[in-house]
This record gives structure tokens, C-alpha cells and sequence, in this order.
């Protein structure tokens, strides 16, 4: 058993989830570590696949064995495309690793303490059951509860999360409803079994500012109620400053940038971190916005040293080389650049 430190809920060491596919390996979480503390949020940010949504599948060990894809029209057939599987690492939950847990073991964490929130709610609903059926779920799969009093439990659950006539649409299927309200749902499908941790993988994609503030405010609002602890995916650096207490920066499967909200965003020392915080517009200065140069890497192909290196301005011969590790450059700062205490002064 892991020694978790005083109010640590989750600690995630060295985790590695790799996609086998015919063209080669594709190592989409490549030894990632962080932790969580009881009450506090996390915010995983990164250009779109850098393997953010593969760690919270990773931590409930929701990672397919096969991905196959539906090929032809009128004789359609399955034909796999890649093997999935967690090569590494542990994933510690008060003191359990799930990793070492067999599948039925493991579905006793998840919903009950750990639970999460997919991107695009209505389709990671099932089309075909209704929403009520759906968001009692979780309890009925880790308690004996009569059907009537689940069905109560249910819309209390909707009308927390303001879902309108929560009693009358109480046996919609998820088609009837629109993304604001499957958000609503979701929400209440993961809290409804009282879990611990929340996974929240991009809450407010895809949701008019009106419907997100909404979204967020029930977050922040269940945070509070149920002292819930936040693992928060997201693109949006404005959602990681106000719900988040912690940041990491992914980049190709790996952890480049670690620390408190306030002192990355005040002074980041890696320069994929500056690149992306410096691709956000400002309303108080009229400021050319820079970002970073080149794409998001291939992931079939291999980077010898540091990944960011081919898009890096400050890259020394050095880092094509060899990869840098997370190093402390400040208490409880970390940073993944050989450079991190030689950068220039951060102006943004």
C-alpha cells in the first residue's frame, strides 16, 4: 500500500497508456505523475491530443483492449484498428491502486467514488434508455434501493442540477434534450452516488457562454456542497484560473509544466507553457498574439530528446539529445526544461 500524505484523495505515478496500432505505437500517456488533495481541483490542459482524455479513462481503467472501426455499407464488419492497453504505473485512490484490481473490483469505485463527466453528453448517453432510468444508474448498481424511492432520489438530483420539469422529463430518452441540458444530466448522473473525486473531461464544450457560466456555477456550487475533489480537462485557460488550484501543461503524452494556478500563469518556465498562454487575447493591452510555431507532433513518430524541441525557440543542441525531467524550479513548481531557470523575463 502507497503512503498518501495527509489529505491526498488520488496520486498518479509514472502512468503509461499505449495504442498498438499496425503503423506502430503510439504512446498516448507516457509517464504522467501528479496528485490530488481532498477538496482541491486539478486543471489537465494541452493542445488537442496530447493524451489529457486518455489519463481520466486511464484512472478508471476504461481503457478498450481493442478499438475496432465499422467498415463497408451494406456488409458492414468490424475490423480492429489498434490494441489498447495501461503498459504502467499505478493510480493510487486512498490507498488502493486500481491498477492491481481486477474489472469487478474496480466497478466498485467507479460512480460510487469516482466519477466522470464525457465530452458531448448526449451521445455518451445510451439513445435508447430514458435520462431517469439512466441517472439512477450508479445507485442502483452499488446499493439495494427501492424503485420508488430511486426515482425520488432521481429528480431531486435533476432539479439540483436545475434540469426544467425535471418530474415531466423524467422519462425523456437524451435526444429530447440540448447540450446545456445533457450537461445538466451528466452532472447529475455522476453526483448522484456521492463520489469523492469527479473526472470532468471538457464539462462545457461545445455550450453558448450563457449555458457555460450556468454549468460552471453548478460546479463550483457541487464543489462546495459535497467537498468534491476535480480532475478538469479543458482548452479554456479562463475555466482552469477560477475552478482550478493546481495546472499541469500535457504535450505528447507527457507532463511538461506543473504547478499552482497563480504562479504558472504569472510566470510559466517552459516555453510550450509561454506558447499557449500567449495564444490567448487580452482585453487591456493590444498585444500581436503569438502562439507556437508548427503542429502538434505526429504521434507514430518517434522525437529523440525533448518533444517539444523541433517547435522550441530556445532549443540547444542538448535537448535534441536528451529529454529533461520535471524538475522544481520553485516550492511545488515543476518544470520539464533544461532552460527553466534561464528563460527570459515573462512579459505577456
Amino acid at each position: 500500500m502507497s503512503t498518501l500524505s495527509k489529505n491526498e484523495l488520488l496520486r498518479v505515478e509514472n502512468l503509461k497508456t499505449y495504442f498498438h496500432k499496425p503503423e506502430g505505437v503510439v504512446k498516448a500517456v507516457d509517464g504522467v505523475s501528479f496528485k490530488i488533495s481532498e477538496g482541491t481541483a486539478l486543471g489537465l490542459v494541452g493542445e488537442s491530443g496530447c493524451g489529457k482524455t486518455t489519463v481520466a479513462l486511464s484512472i478508471l481503467n476504461l481503457i478498450p483492449y481493442l478499438n475496432t472501426v465499422q467498415k463497408g455499407f451494406l456488409r458492414a464488419t468490424r475490423q480492429v484498428v489498434s490494441r489498447a492497453e495501461i503498459t504502467g504505473g499505478e493510480v493510487w485512490y486512498r490507498g488502493v491502486d486500481l491498477l492491481k484490481l481486477p474489472q469487478d473490483k474496480v466497478r466498485k469505485f467507479r460512480g460510487k467514488e469516482i466519477a466522470m463527466v464525457f465530452q458531448n453528453p448526449i451521445p455518451a448517453m445510451n439513445p435508447i434508455e430514458v435520462i431517469g432510468f439512466q441517472v439512477g444508474e450508479a445507485v442502483e448498481a452499488h446499493e439495494q434501493t427501492r424503485t420508488e424511492k430511486l426515482r425520488q432520489l432521481v429528480q431531486e438530483y435533476l432539479g439540483k442540477v436545475e434540469l426544467k420539469d425535471a418530474k415531466k422529463r423524467y422519462k425523456h430518452n437524451p435526444h429530447m434534450f440540448s447540450g446545456g441540458e445533457g450537461q445538466r444530466i451528466m452532472l447529475a448522473m455522476a453526483m448522484i452516488a456521492g463520489p469523492s473525486l469527479l473526472l470532468a473531461d471538457e464539462p462545457v464544450k461545445s455550450l453558448d457562454v450563457i449555458v457555460q457560466r450556468q454549468i460552471l456555477e453548478l460546479l463550483k456550487l457541487m464543489k462546495k456542497q459535497f467537498g468534491l475533489s476535480m480532475l478538469l480537462i479543458t482548452h479554456d485557460f479562463s475555466i482552469v484560473a477560477e475552478m482550478s488550484d493546481h495546472v499541469a501543461f500535457m504535450y505528447a503524452g507527457k507532463i511538461l509544466e506543473y504547478g499552482d494556478v497563480i504562479s504558472i500563469y504569472k510566470d510559466p518556465r517552459h516555453p510550450y507553457t509561454r506558447g499557449l498562454i500567449s495564444a490567448i487575447p487580452r482585453l487591456d493591452k493590444k498585444t500581436p498574439l503569438r502562439g507556437l510555431p508548427g503542429e502538434p507532433p505526429n504521434p507514430l513518430v518517434r522525437i529523440s530528446g525533448c518533444k517539444f524541441h523541433p517547435r522550441c525557440k530556445y532549443a540547444l543542441d542538448k535537448c535534441k539529445k536528451e529529454e529533461p525531467s520535471l524538475t522544481e524550479v520553485k516550492p511545488g513548481h515543476t518544470s520539464a526544461c533544461f532552460l527553466a531557470n534561464e528563460l527570459p523575463e515573462w512579459q505577456y
